[in-house]
């Protein structure tokens, strides 16, 4: 493909084949570790966050399983995935935990480990944790931290800063969602628990719909975070921010996703479909991989794979 037709596809919105074609006529599709898989069945689990009389409601209320995950990744080279906690009720987290190691066990679905809910600054919290350490399965936790209940600087409580630390002792990963504003108060986090590593989910939280001086502000923060080396950044979930549902260009999605494989290096960068919620920005999984794989296109094979691949079974011991 010439600089004249790639440019000319690259202005293109991201709708279903669009990118797609991009990359098979460059070169077979790099294999595939999704990092942020999220599943859910309404009948089984309550969700925290979950409002059907919502438009995004209407997307995600129904049941999203491994069934309907395979046929949304079909033809894309997902060879394995990393499920990630979905808010779920605080006194079904266990029952999410026992049904993802199952999940896992049982190797019928590219699911082969997970990331699962917990409350750092909660009373059992060191109980429920411990169970998990050395797991095969289990490779971190997470609390989503950019809902409208949790207060800013919420995550520098002592006590929620004894749970972070915790989990670097049990070998345990802890995933950052955040709003895009408090990236500095988790650069203090980070900085009292050195022996936890961390990923940074949904690049920092970029919003599509930043002003520009928001934008750089979070590019400012990013590169403080990245600066801190037991941080991840995983290239996943911004895309849910779209201002339309399907309209996002490859100009809007591409200087968010270069400014974060720039500061954290290729080699702690790592890919996350974030379906089902991707669907608010785009209208199928493939659409979001393939325009990440037309962003990236011109970068190394070498980090390519890093990113797409590599990384994530280092960093999670796939």
């Amino acid at each position: 493909m010439n600089r004249r037709a790639f440019l000319a596809a690259s202005a293109a919105t991201i709708t279903t084949g669009s990118f797609a074609q991009v990359q098979a006529k460059d070169k077979a599709m790099l294999p595939v570790v999704d990092t942020h898989q999220h599943l859910w069945n309404l009948d089984q689990f309550k969700l925290a966050w979950f409002n059907a009389n919502t438009p995004e409601g209407k997307i995600l209320g129904h049941n999203f399983t491994p069934t309907e995950y395979t046929k949304a990744t079909e033809g894309l080279n997902v060879v394995k995935a990393v499920y990630m906690e979905v808010d779920v009720v605080p006194e079904q987290q266990q029952k999410e935990a026992d049904y993802l190691i199952e999940l896992c066990k049982s190797g019928k679905t590219v699911t082969c480990a997970a990331v699962l809910s917990g409350r750092p600054n909660s009373d059992g919290f060191a109980q429920y944790a411990k169970q998990f350490k050395d797991s095969k399965y289990v490779k971190g936790i997470r609390q989503v931290l950019h809902v409208k209940d949790t207060p800013a600087g919420y995550c520098l409580d002592e006590k929620f800063v004894k749970g972070i630390q915790l989990l670097g002792d049990l070998g345990l990963s802890f995933d950052l969602c955040v709003r895009p504003a408090e990236l500095p108060d988790y650069v203090k986090l980070v900085d009292k628990c050195p022996g936890t590593r961390f990923i940074l989910d949904h690049c920092g939280n970029a919003n599509l719909k930043h002003t520009p001086t928001e934008r750089d502000q979070w590019k400012k923060d990013m590169a403080a975070i990245a600066a801190k080396k037991n941080v991840v950044g995983k290239v996943s979930g911004f895309i849910a921010t779209a201002p339309e549902r399907g309209k996002a260009k490859i100009e809007d999605l591409a200087p968010v996703i270069n400014h974060t494989m720039d500061v954290f290096g290729p080699d702690r960068v790592m890919f996350g479909g974030d379906w089902p919620v991707c669907l608010l920005g785009v209208e199928k999984y493939g659409d979001w991989l393939n325009a990440l794989r037309a962003v990236v296109k011109d970068r190394p094979e070498d980090q390519q794979k890093k990113l797409f691949h590599d990384n994530a079974v280092k960093f999670y011991g796939l």
